[in-house]
């Protein structure tokens, strides 16, 4: 955007549809506007931030780490995706605003931390009331000194970013990449080595971040307790307003739930999945541009995200019609059973594949039941066979926190071959998948698709259920489901 011209003629608009400016307009802008300051506090959870970023220097002595939120996404010409910070830099700071780099350069004890970001312009300038991202255009941003009291963390002016990464030693520096592209052009790879596409050294900060999210200290367990809270509720809102005897669209169902998410949280957690019928069948269904009907079967994979950005991650399906078929209610009880065994079998020290190998089984041997395996149950589970994997298609689940498919970047020997450990939170959500093309199944299970999703605390003896606020057995989600149309709809407040 052009900046106002000296010469009295009008300059361009802000946006490519509003009028030009003339130089008097600008000057008048310009000036009169009475200073206020931003009411801020520090933040109770900052100390929590703050030992993060002391274990992530403990792991990386003598060496600078550099760790952005990213930028803004544009969505079509010039809107952008509303913008969600990165998770990594999000479990580092706190802080939710897009741009912003946090800096870790080391001292003679561990590291300083410095907060880069963009603060408060002046009311003087003309980003204030000319450019998109200004404070009459998108609210009050706030200055260095209030950012820092918030976050309890030192702050420096982005534009000074560039000097500070200019003068950084290759060698002993560490970028969390993919990001920010002005980050990681401005620090060059030490090295040629590369793991999994990015360069070895950066990669390794990577796995260092999402291994320590493993591990939920009880602050994390709270905002994690607080999303799947609202995730039941937000059940509770969509059942009320399901029809059994007419259609109603898989997007209003959606659109119901996310209207939940965004009063009592951040927003939803990822793509509801709303699928009826046999939509249902389809993983990750998030076009939702179908129907329910009577008769059918409603899966609804859903999750609201915290104002602090933890997720719930909730999978139920109920029937459209009040009751289950005898033949659904024999595929949802087999789901039932593998995903009870699974969370019976979870305590500290079992092996995350072990759980996964408990719930197969009981699917596998569920299918069997239904004369649908070619082979026997243990031939099936043998490794190198796994033929049950045709209706089951996926793992048992995945750990969740911050990213609802948390810790990805971990070694697999530290997480999908390591052992579970107190404090993890994971999903366990085994499912069974009848496609309607399928020529090996009954016609009347073609189309049928079930998964039971909960979110678990790994506990010192076992684990505990934090979605248990929704029914999961095939009797207690028919009463369910008649409790809540009986209550009527409801908005959220």
């Amino acid at each position: 955007m052009t900046e106002g011209r000296t010469d009295g003629t009008p300059t361009d608009g802000t946006e490519s549809h509003d009028p030009d400016f003339p130089e008097a307009f600008l000057s008048f802008m310009r000036q009169g506007w009475r200073d206020t300051a931003l009411p801020v506090a520090p933040r109770p959870e900052t100390p929590n931030y703050a030992k993060r970023r002391a274990a992530l220097s403990a792991a990386f002595p003598g060496e600078t780490l550099v760790i952005p939120t990213g930028t803004e996404k544009v969505r079509a010409n010039d809107t952008d995706y509303p913008f969600r910070p990165g998770s990594d830099f999000a479990y580092l700071t706190g802080d939710h605003d897009a741009d912003s780099v946090l800096v870790l350069r080391p001292n003679g004890s561990g590291h300083d931390a410095t907060l880069y970001m963009r603060p408060r312009s002046s009311r003087e300038t003309d980003e204030f009331f000319r450019s998109r991202h200004g404070e009459l255009w998108v609210g009050r941003r706030h200055t260095l000194s209030e950012k820092s009291t918030e976050l309890g963390l030192p702050t420096a002016d982005l534009t000074g970013l560039e000097a500070t990464l200019a003068d950084l030693a290759p060698g002993r520096t560490r970028v969390l990449r993919g990001f920010d592209a002005h980050v990681d052009a401005a620090v060059h790879p030490y090295d040629g080595a590369r793991a999994e596409g990015q360069p070895a050294r950066d990669r390794e900060l990577a796995i260092a971040i999402s291994e320590m999210k493993l591990v939920k200290d009880e602050w994390e367990i709270g905002q994690l307790q607080d999303a799947i809270d609202a995730t039941v509720r937000g059940f509770e809102d969509v059942a009320r307003i399901l029809p059994a005897d007419r259609a109603v669209s898989e997007r209003l169902l959606e659109g119901v739930f996310a209207l939940r998410a965004r009063h009592d949280g951040n927003d939803v957690g990822y793509s509801s999945i709303v699928g009826a019928g046999e939509h249902a069948t389809i993983l990750h269904w998030v076009h939702n541009h179908g129907a329910t009907r009577p008769g059918d079967l409603l899966l609804m994979d859903m999750g609201v995200e915290g104002r602090n950005l933890y997720t719930a991650d909730v999978t139920r399906v109920v029937p459209v019609s009040g009751r289950f078929t005898a033949l659904q209610r024999q595929v949802y009880d087999i789901v039932y059973a593998s995903q009870q065994a699974g969370i019976e079998a979870i305590r500290p020290g079992v092996k995350f594949k072990d759980v996964h190998l408990t719930c197969m089984r009981v699917l596998a041997e569920g299918l069997s039941e239904l004369g649908l395996l070619p082979v026997s149950v243990d031939e099936a589970m043998d490794e190198k066979s796994t033929v049950y994997r045709r209706w089951t298609l996926h793992g048992f689940g995945h750990m969740l926190g911050i990213d609802v498919h948390d810790c990805s970047n971990a070694r697999k020997e530290t997480y999908r071959d390591g052992a579970l450990g107190e404090g993890y939170v994971l999903t366990v959500e085994p499912g069974l998948y009848f496609q309607p093309e399928d020529e090996l199944v009954p016609a009347e299970l073609r189309g049928v698709g079930i998964r039971i999703e909960d979110d678990v605390l790994v506990t010192a003896t076992g684990a505990v259920n934090l979605s248990a606020g929704l029914p999961r057995t095939s009797d207690d989600v028919e009463t369910w489901l008649a409790e809540q149309r009986e209550a009527g709809p409801r908005l959220p407040g």
